[in-house]
């Protein structure tokens, strides 16, 4: 258990570095000296069964976490260099730098359109984009998540008439605009039928590269097909992070074999 397998190497740029990262929900702790390097333009999966800590973690990175009164945080989460809970960096840019994506997509109730300018507008209010700009920008969008050609002719519509894959498209979508540098994927496609989940699989690996990618799941499978490293979890702990090919032919550590094979969780 105390073994961490950590895939990243010296010439690796990790996006995300933590350091003795522990956190309580009031009395009980949730992450035990979670120490980790995750790597730059790569999918990374987080895996572990439920109550492992996975979702907390997630949260810690963009600070949804702090929000609860009662969350208590030591050590340091890095991303892209920058401690994320410095005294002088402001919640604002977290986010704008982070972008999470939801078990269940939460477009806003407005058109579609709106829904992808949302968060370039938020973070643009005191630049004037002409509308000729802001159709282009949503195009662009629109058309990385592979949604353009399905949604062109009812722009107007709202996010929420969409079905639930095109909905959670168009939450990334709704991302992309802002230029995050990492993408956090809290279980994308567990409100997905399975040709829904194949589909948001597809994009999560076409965006690789231009962002990173952390993902969490409880699909073995998902984890396998669409993740270059992969983190197994246990009980607040990390037990073992290396490439998903290694994690799931040639486990290091005894409890990621137990896992992978069913044994628990």
């Amino acid at each position: 258990m105390n073994h961490i397998q950590n895939a990243a190497t010296a010439h690796d740029e990790p996006v995300i570095q933590t350091r003795k990262l522990n956190l309580w929900y009031g009395d009980f702790q949730a992450l035990y000296d979670i120490n980790l390097n995750i790597r730059k333009g790569i999918i990374t999966s987080l895996i572990g069964p439920s109550g492992c800590g996975k979702s907390t973690f997630l949260r810690s990175v963009n600070r949804i976490n702090e929000r609860l009164g009662y969350v208590r945080i030591e050590g340091s989460i890095d991303v892209m260099k920058q401690n994320v809970y410095a005294p002088e960096v402001e919640l604002v840019q977290v986010r704008k730098q982070i972008g999470m994506v939801f078990q269940r997509p939460n477009p806003l109730p407005i058109s579609i359109r709106d829904n992808v300018l949302f968060g370039h507008n938020l973070h643009n209010r005191d630049q004037k984009t002409s509308r000729s700009e802001q159709d282009d920008i949503m195009e662009a969008a629109l058309r990385q998540v592979l949604l353009w050609d399905k949604v062109k002719d009812r722009l107007n519509h709202k996010g929420t008439s969409l079905s639930l894959e095109e909905q959670q498209k168009l939450c990334i979508a709704r991302l992309i605009p802002v230029k995050p540098a990492l993408l956090l994927m809290d279980e994308p496609c567990s409100a997905l039928d399975p040709k829904g989940t194949e589909a948001v699989e597809e994009l999560i690996w076409e965006l690789r590269g231009d962002y990173s990618i952390l993902i969490v799941t409880h699909n073995m499978a998902q984890a396998r097909r669409a993740s270059e490293e992969c983190i197994f979890m246990l009980m607040g702990k990390v037990v073992e992070h290396t490439s998903t090919e290694q994690m799931f032919v040639t486990p290091k550590q005894q409890q990621t074999a137990d896992y992978i094979e069913g044994r628990y969780g």
